[in-house]
C-alpha cells in the first residue's frame, strides 16, 4: 500500500474520504537508515514514543519550513511501508543543552533518561550534520516535535 492509500484508508475511516488531497499530509520516517526507522517506529506504535527532534540546521538546509501543530504525516518504516499516521501537537525551538528530561522520556528510547538521550543524539548529530557542513554543539538549536498517533 503506498502512503497515499494509507492516508485515504485512514479519511475513510473518519467517513471522510472525498476530502483528500495531496498536501494534506507529509511522508516522513524516524532517523537515518531503514534499521533507525524500524527501531525508532516500534516505540511510536507502542505508545511510549510521542516526541522527536531535529536540528533546525537540517531544515534551514532544506529550505523547507518546521513542522506546525496539526501537520499530518504518514510515517514509513524502513522499507517505507506505512505503518502509522501522526498529528503534530506541539513545536518548540529549543538548543540542545536546554532539552529536559521530560522531553528526553517522551522520545521514548533507550532507558528514557536524558543521559541515555543526550549520549544517542550526540552520536546522531555528530554523525549527521557534517553532510550540511555543520557540526554538533550543546548550544545548536532544534526543533522539539510532540504528537499523536492518530491512526495505525
Amino acid at each position: 500500500m503506498t502512503p497515499e492509500e494509507f492516508y485515504i484508508q485512514y479519511l475513510k475511516s473518519l467517513g471522510k474520504e472525498n476530502e483528500f488531497s495531496i498536501g494534506d499530509f507529509i511522508v516522513d520516517k524516524f532517523g537515518d537508515s531503514p534499521e533507525m526507522a524500524d527501531e525508532l517506529l516500534e516505540p511510536v506504535l507502542s505508545g511510549l514514543k510521542t516526541a522527536t527532534c531535529s536540528a533546525l540546521w537540517e531544515w534551514e538546509h532544506e529550505g523547507g519550513s518546521i513542522p506546525k501543530p496539526g501537520l499530518i504525516s504518514v510515517i514509513v518504516d524502513g522499507k517505507d511501508k506505512p505503518r502509522c499516521i501522526i498529528e503534530t501537537v506541539e513545536v518548540n525551538l529549543k538548543k540542545y543543552n536546554e532539552v529536559d528530561a521530560e522531553f528526553a522520556r517522551d522520545e521514548g528510547e533507550g532507558d528514557l533518561s536524558l543521559n541515555y538521550w543526550r549520549e544517542a543524539h550526540t552520536r546522531f548529530f555528530t554523525r549527521t550534520l557534517p553532510a550540511i557542513g555543520k557540526e554538533f554543539a550543546d548550544d545548536m538549536p532544534l526543533v522539539c516535535e510532540r504528537f499523536k498517533v492518530v491512526w495505525k
